[in-house]
């Protein structure tokens, strides 16, 4: 989960590559470096601490050179320290390299090498790969590359440079996301399209094992033969702007205020006419008896809120599965079964694993994603995408919502053509999804009030989140969103499910959020709401109606009453805000928290 980048041009490298990291920050902050070759040797710039530490030693010993490569890491072999930071550099300092992922059989190879009489610099896996291309260099980069690519276990981006070959940048990808932009005079690569947009918008996207080699002049492709490959670059219509902060304090609360714009475009997309309408249609031929909707993380959450919508308007057995969990559990699966893989970068490694794993099964495989090219997009029998545009936070906003609404739609198509609803009603469910921008931008007048109910919260040791039926599944994402960027201790729990063993957590102040969008089930989360405020518990009380509670310990948000399918495109904005004035009023780094990075491509 780190980021690498590599210009070769015209120009100076650093500022390059330097301007690059910092778009790629969200992917890993713990560490950052670069390697420049300054016309007779690597200049090697690497520092512990946020890209700030790096920038700063550049600043006071600047590094010339026009090639050079650059990282920003999320530490997962060796801590985070100035030896452990990329790029690494061969014994002999012949090559550098950059990486991201996991070199599964580092151990074996790094006792390989020190029988050859190699003398390790830092704890990471990922010098190995350094060490391993010095070993195998016999006077050509690209040869050597295959070579360390064949010997090498796990998942990687890699970027190499030989001091022999110095006008060329080597990059290869299996797994992780990796990206070759094309400008006149210049060439980049990098791990996402932020980095790069400023220097132009001709993106190639990299396949797994396949070579990119890169000068000033362009770029060249390979196959792990070291057959030459065509690979047409595709342009990019994100605006710079979309991976700018705007005028923002944070990019989170830049890209919730984006939400409106999101679900318009994605609904849009949806319907016909929109970019994902011919997928939509081609799903329209196949039969399903059983719906798997497989992710991590928030997207995981996003899939619960839509196991409701597909077995309340489809009829179709539906499990929303961790896919960390469903790759090794024998899921049972087969032709009849259409597993959704939801996630917003389409790198995660263990959505990745799940796609491949229900392939195999004989599953029909659809992605919801947001990257175009990523990994989970190619190897999805079907894609569609979020509308989403970069996002830059760590914890997802507008991605987020985005899933719900393809989510949405397409239990919505399904259940149509199934018979279980007519057009008619199907109308009118996708006309109410159409008022949920609105809604959305009357809740941010509400932003104020937010505001200063999170600031009586944010010394609170534990926040717990309760909601029944669809609007417990809403409620884990709250909860996941308050403790990724606030470090508050934070569960969410079926309302239900208080009364057998939860309840004994609840003591004098303890924050309860309660969800109560969901008209029939609403007297029984009003009963939990009374079982806690007895038991001591202060309330955060989100509904759509209800009852107004007389005690000073409840705090009520209301939000605008849609159906109860789609309430949950509501409360999470409502939930995102909350977070977000908590963390700002604990002063935590909202768009980068501590310990995690962006895109999980490892386990």
């Amino acid at each position: 989960m780190c980021g690498i980048m590599g210009f070769a041009g015209g120009g100076e490298a650093a500022p390059v590559i330097l301007d690059g990291l910092k778009r790629l920050e969200y992917r890993g902050y713990d560490s950052a470096g670069i390697a420049v070759y300054d016309g007779g040797r690597f200049c090697v710039v690497k520092r512990k601490g946020r890209l700030s530490v790096l920038e700063g030693e550049l600043q006071k010993a600047p590094v010339p050179g026009s090639i050079g490569i650059g990282h920003t890491r999320w530490a997962t072999h060796g801590e985070p320290s100035d030896a452990n930071s990329h790029p690494h550099l061969g014994s002999m300092s012949r090559i550098a390299i950059a990486h991201n992922g996991i070199v599964e059989n580092y151990k074996a190879l790094r006792e390989y090498l020190a029988g050859k009489g190699v003398a390790f610099s830092s704890d990471t896996d990922s010098e190995v790969v350094a060490q391993l291309a010095e070993h195998y260099y016999s006077g050509n980069l690209l040869e050597t590359v295959a070579k360390v690519i064949n010997a090498i276990e796990g998942s990687f981006a890699l970027e190499f440079m030989c001091l022999d070959e110095p006008d060329k940048i080597i990059a290869v990808k299996k797994y992780n996301p990796l990206i070759v932009g094309i400008a006149s005079g210049a060439t980049y690569v990098a791990s996402d399209v932020p980095a790069i947009l400023r220097h132009t918008r001709q993106v190639v996207y990299l396949a797994d094992r396949e070579i990119a080699v890169l000068t000033r002049d362009g770029a060249a492709f390979y196959n792990m033969d070291l057959e030459p490959i065509q690979k047409r670059p595709e342009t990019i219509s994100w605006s710079m702007d979309s991976a700018e902060k705007g005028g923002y304090e944070h990019f989170m609360y830049k890209e919730i205020m984006e939400q409106p714009r999101v679900i318009e475009d994605t609904l849009k997309s949806a319907m016909p006419g929109g970019s994902n309408e011919p997928v939509l249609d081609a799903l329209d031929a196949l039969r399903f008896d059983r719906i798997k909707i497989v992710a991590c993380g928030s997207a995981y959450n996003a899939g619960s809120v839509g196991r409701y919508a597909f077995e309340s308007l489809c009829r179709i057995p539906t499990e929303a599965d961790l896919a960390s969990e469903f790759r090794y559990r024998d899921a049972l699966i087969d032709e009849n079964t259409l597993v959704i893989l939801v996630s917003q970068s389409g790198e995660t490694a263990d959505t990745i694993a799940a796609t491949l794993e229900a392939k195999a099964k004989g599953a029909k495989t659809l992605a919801i994603v947001n990257v175009v090219g990523s990994t989970i997009a190619k190897e999805a029998d079907y894609t569609i995408y979020t509308m989403a545009g970069p996002e830059i936070a760590v914890a997802t906003t507008k991605a987020f919502s985005a899933q719900l609404i393809l989510l949405y739609m397409l239990a919505i198509r399904l259940a149509h053509r199934l018979g279980r609803i007519g057009r008619e009603e199907a109308g009118a469910m996708v006309a109410e999804i159409g008022t949920l921008p609105g809604h959305v931008r009357g809740i941010f007048g509400e932003v104020e009030k937010i505001q200063h109910y999170a600031a009586t919260c944010f010394n609170s040791k534990s926040i717990f989140f309760i909601g029944r039926n669809i609007d417990y599944a809403i409620a884990m994402e709250g909860s996941l969103k308050l403790k990724e960027i606030s470090y508050i201790h934070s569960e969410a729990y079926a309302g239900g499910e208080l009364k057998h063993g939860t309840i004994s957590l609840i003591e004098d102040n303890t924050l309860v959020v309660a969800i109560s969008c969901c008209d029939r089930l609403a007297p029984k989360t009003e009963s939990n709401v009374e079982q806690v405020i007895s038991r001591g518990a202060k309330v955060l009380y989100i509904t759509s109606g209800g009852i107004a509670f007389g005690s000073d310990k409840v705090f009520t948000l209301r939000e605008p009453r849609v159906g109860e399918l789609f309430a949950p495109s509501l409360s999470v904005v409502l939930l995102q805000l909350f977070s977000y004035y908590v963390a700002a009023n604990k002063g935590c780094d909202i768009d980068k928290p501590r310990n995690l990075a962006k895109s999980v491509t490892v386990e």
